[in-house]
């Protein structure tokens, strides 16, 4: 068995979620939240915003920590147990530029609902849910914006 671990955003922008359509020769097609894996000595948060950066072109800021999802597959050699650690995070615009070499050929901002019903993955999914109350919760107190929380 292999560990990996990676980290990402649920990214927000004036209450809509970014996600990425990613099209790997026809074979793996899906929407996705934008996450990728940690660098030797890295930390987990400046993973989160580096992938976030790399593959959407957007800079964001860690709002909070969401928390971890964990799932299994497997490739020739083995099976790859993998912990993603997610994070909330607040964009400064619409801006999104999808990273071609990672085979990802469109992102954008979509309402809660519609990036829900997009996410490929049921731990997206429940991850997005889990970000998008913490969201919520943040607007409804007028802390949105105001602080960071990590």
């Amino acid at each position: 068995m292999i560990e990996a671990t990676s980290c990402g955003g649920v990214v927000i922008f004036r209450g809509k979620i970014l996600v990425l359509y990613k099209n790997y020769r026809n074979r793996y097609e899906g929407w996705v939240l934008p996450k990728g894996t940690v660098e030797q000595g890295e930390e987990y948060k400046d993973t989160a915003l580096r992938e976030v950066r790399e593959e959407t072109g957007v800079s964001a800021s860690i709002i909070k920590y969401v928390g971890k999802s964990r799932y299994s597959f497997t490739v020739p050699e083995d099976t790859v147990e993998k912990d993603v650690h997610w994070y909330l995070m607040m964009a400064d615009s619409y801006y999104s530029k999808p990273q071609r070499e990672e085979f990802f050929v469109d992102s954008g901002y979509y309402k809660f609902h519609e990036a829900y019903h997009l996410l490929k993955f049921a731990n997206e999914k429940q991850i997005l849910e889990q970000a998008y109350q913490e969201y919520l919760e943040l607007k409804r107190n007028n802390l949105w914006g105001n602080h960071k929380y990590f």
